[in-house]
Parts: C-alpha cells; sequence; structure tokens
C-alpha cells in the first residue's frame, strides 16, 4: 500500500515531519501571539483612563517585536541551546537555514516552528510585565528594560525548567506551558519593577477609569481563547494530552470566573466587568502549569481556588499590607499572575495523575511525576511528597531569581535614562510622550471644518455631522 502523493517524504517534507503537528503547532503559536497582537494591546489600552491608552497600547506592541528580535538573535538558544551553565544555554543566532530546518528538539516539526513558539510565549512575557507599570514609566526605560530582562531574566529561567538539560528539569518540576516561567516570573517581575519606577501621581492612583470596557472584553476575549494554543500547543504535539489541556483550560477559567464574580456581588453589592475579566485571568494562569496532567474535576476545583484566593488577597488582604498597599500595579499583575502562578505550581503538585505524566512526558523515569494526593492513594506518599518539594521549591527560585534580576536591570536602566516621567508628562499622558491621542476625534483642536469646496488632500467632498449641517460642496476639513 502507498502514501497518497501529498504524504510522500521529500526534500521540504522529510521523513521524521509530521504535517499534522507542524500545522497545530504553528497555528497554537500564531493564536498565542493574538493574545498580545492585538489581545493585550486592546486591553490595556482600554483598561487604562484615556489620556494613557496609546502608551499603554504601545509598551504592549514595542515588548513583541523586540522580543522576538532578541530571540531569534540570541534568545532561543539560551533558553533552549547547549548547557553553558547548568541554569543557561550558550548564546547563538537561530537565524541560519540548516538550523532552522533541522528537526526541533523536541516534537515532529521543524527548529524554526520550535522557535517561533517558544518566541511569542517570551514575548508575552515582557507585555504582561508591562500591566505593573502603565500610567508612570518613561518609555525609553521600557525600551531599555524589554532586551535586558528577556536575555537575563526569561533565558534563565526558561532555561532551567523547561529544557531538558535544565537543573529543574531534571529534578522533575512539572511545568505544563508556563505556570512558573511566565506567569510566575512576570508577576514577580512585574511587581519589582514597580516598586523601583514608583507609584502613579496621587490623583491617578484614586481615580483611573478605562476608557472603553466594551473594547476592554474584546481584548479578554482573545486572551482567554488564545490560551488554547497557550497549553494545547505545550505538548508538542496533536494529541489526547493537549485536547485534555484545551478543555481543562476553559473549565478551570469558567469556574475561576463564577467564584471571583460571586465574590464581588457578595462583598461590594454588584458584579465589575473588571472582576470577571481578573477572575478569567486567575482561572487561565492558575490552570497553565497543570492543563494537560490534571483531570477535569481538578481543574475546575482549581478555578475555584484561583477565583478566591488571588481575590481575597487582591480584594482584602492588599489593603491590610502596608508593602503591598505602597507599590502601585495598576492591572494587578502580581494577584493575577504571581499569585495565581505560585498557586498553580503548589495545585500541580497536589493533583497531577502518574498516568498523564506518562503520557505527556513520554520519558523512562515517568514515575518521578506524581501529585501528592496520588502519592497518599498509591502508597508512594515519598513520591508524592517529593513532588510537591520540588514544586514549592522552584516557586522559591522563580520568585528569588526575578526579584534580583529585576532589580539589577532597573537600577542599570535608571542610571542610563529616568525610569518615572518627569512631573509635567504625568499629567499629560500620551500628548506628551508620543505626541499623539487615542480619540483624537473628540478633541476640537485637532479636527476643524471650514466652508470650503473640496478637501485640500484628496480632492473629494466631505460629509457632516453637525446638527445644522451645511451643503456638501461648502465642507472642508483641514
Amino acid at each position: 500500500m502507498e502514501f497518497p502523493p501529498n504524504l510522500l517524504p521529500d526534500e521540504a517534507s522529510p521523513e521524521w515531519l509530521n504535517k499534522g503537528d507542524n500545522a497545530w503547532q504553528l497555528m497554537a503559536a500564531t493564536v498565542v501571539g493574538l493574545q498580545s497582537i492585538p489581545g493585550l494591546v486592546i486591553l490595556y489600552g482600554s483598561l487604562v483612563k484615556k489620556t494613557w491608552a496609546i502608551n499603554s497600547a504601545f509598551m504592549a506592541f514595542y515588548a513583541f517585536a523586540a522580543v522576538l528580535l532578541c530571540w531569534v538573535a540570541w534568545g532561543f538558544r539560551m533558553s533552549f541551546g547547549e548547557k553553558m551553565l547548568f541554569f543557561l544555554g550558550k548564546p547563538g543566532v537561530a537565524l541560519d537555514q540548516e538550523f532552522l530546518l533541522g528537526k526541533a528538539f523536541l516534537g515532529l516539526f521543524p527548529t524554526a516552528t520550535m522557535v517561533f513558539f517558544q518566541g511569542v510565549f517570551a514575548a508575552i512575557t515582557l507585555i504582561l510585565i508591562a500591566g505593573a507599570l502603565l500610567g508612570r514609566m518613561n518609555i525609553l526605560a521600557w525600551m531599555l528594560f524589554v532586551p535586558l530582562w528577556v536575555t537575563f531574566s526569561y533565558t534563565v529561567t526558561a532555561f532551567s525548567i523547561w529544557c531538558p538539560e535544565g537543573w529543574l528539569a531534571k529534578l522533575g518540576v512539572i511545568d505544563f506551558s508556563g505556570g512558573y516561567v511566565i506567569h510566575l516570573s512576570a508577576g514577580v517581575a512585574g511587581y519589582t519593577a514597580a516598586y523601583w519606577v514608583g507609584p502613579r501621581c496621587e490623583k491617578e492612583r484614586e481615580r483611573f477609569p478605562s476608557n472603553n470596557m466594551i473594547v476592554g472584553l474584546a481584548g479578554a476575549g482573545l486572551l482567554w481563547m488564545g490560551w488554547s494554543g497557550f497549553n494545547g500547543g505545550g505538548p508538542f504535539v496533536v494529541s489526547t494530552v493537549a485536547s485534555l489541556a484545551v478543555l481543562n483550560t476553559h473549565v478551570c477559567a469558567a469556574a475561576s470566573i463564577m467564584v471571583w464574580v460571586l465574590l464581588d456581588t457578595l462583598y461590594f453589592g454588584k458584579p465589575t466587568v473588571f472582576g470577571a475579566i481578573q477572575g478569567m485571568i486567575t482561572g487561565l494562569v492558575c490552570i497553565t502549569p497543570a492543563a494537560g496532567v490534571v483531570q477535569g474535576w481538578a481543574a475546575i476545583l482549581m478555578g475555584l481556588i484561583s477565583g478566591s484566593v488571588p481575590w481575597y488577597t487582591m480584594m482584602i488582604l492588599h489593603n491590610k499590607v502596608p508593602f503591598l498597599k505602597q507599590i502601585d500595579d495598576p492591572m494587578a499583575v502580581f494577584h493575577t499572575h504571581a499569585v495565581a502562578g505560585a498557586l498553580g505550581g503548589i495545585l500541580t503538585g497536589l493533583f497531577a495523575v502518574p498516568k498523564l505524566c506518562r503520557l505527556f512526558y513520554m520519558v523512562p523515569d515517568w514515575e518521578k511525576y506524581i501529585g501528592l494526593a496520588y502519592g497518599l492513594q498509591n502508597g508512594a506518599t515519598g513520591a508524592g511528597l517529593r513532588q510537591m518539594g520540588i514544586q514549592i521549591g522552584a516557586i522559591v527560585f522563580v520568585i528569588i531569581f526575578n526579584f534580583v534580576t529585576t532589580s539589577l536591570i532597573c537600577l542599570l536602566v535608571g542610571v542610563l535614562v529616568p525610569l518615572r516621567l518627569h512631573t509635567d508628562a504625568l499629567q499629560t499622558g500620551d500628548k506628551a510622550m508620543h505626541g499623539e491621542e487615542a480619540f483624537a476625534l473628540n478633541n476640537a483642536d485637532n479636527a476643524k471644518f471650514e466652508n470650503l469646496n473640496h478637501n485640500r488632500i484628496y480632492d473629494t467632498q466631505d460629509f457632516s455631522f453637525f446638527r445644522d449641517p451645511k451643503p456638501l460642496t461648502q465642507l472642508q476639513m483641514v
């Protein structure tokens, strides 16, 4: 029996290439990219005060581009290449065809696919950090911070946890798709950087209304649906584990939203859209390290916990702890990513199913991956306690490492340019930093109508929306 012509191997489709896996991985990478561009660009630009919409969206837009260039120039090989130190790979470019067209270190697809997939993961991490710095960081400082942080912080965490040669990977830490590498790292780094940059001006900390909550929901929706690629791409293969990961992801997010909305209603007397978005994010973050290695009931339970614990830390504990109250975190990145990410790592250590871990990791020593609950049930208490210890140890490492590296990077950047905008720019926002405004048509200074016959630029007639319109031939916009 012969294969159909489209399945026969050739120079462009070698025998080791699985076209289905490659297609899914490219699609997963693309939807993860859409979480950032336009997902978080829209979300940030909509949830901030209108005078900061351009700057907030631009911080995300710039970070995505800057990270991808750093990634192919040196970041990918520092994260997934040959070991230089026990926690870091050797820098090297990922641009030549011999390297990119070869088989990836995992999966049946080319390295080019892996580079792109991991690149959008690195990019969204920096964009999440930006959420803690909106409304006051000098844009020049941000432009320097991004390449420095992805080089000296992200690559170390990624190599340690995700690279087969990484020390935490060898110990057996379970981080299915980035609960540690992305979310815990971003939450800690964002909060640390927020300390060094300082808070927004007092009046904006007291009142910082979103400029368009409906559009913000569109950004949140892109973030939510994009998580299918975020966690579904984690196994690097079209498999039953990928399907389970996608379903668990959305079930957990839905449960988390319900709990958050309920708590808002009981405590404040009414539900809020902003609260629902926060509950969505905490659920998605919490399930990420566990997505394909826990059962569906555990995913729902994780959603109930991720919708309540971060809610308590954000709404109650934050106002009682002076240190937490002092640091300005506009998008609550610490609670939605650091707290929820750490929570997900611990719950993974509790609920990870040995069989699912075997299906995911496909390594001879898969027995070392076992949740504490199953260790107690199967008489392998020692193995379960060991797994929980590794999960907690990885949390401690990520927190300490990101606190130190982020602080050093902020201090270095602060020597070169001011981290924080000066007072006048803080009062003006977008217009001072970019010379642009998000809602220019609402500003009478930016649009003047005169009684002239034709448009000077396009030589066309204009339409009028005034209550007492002039004849179309007499209107001109300059």
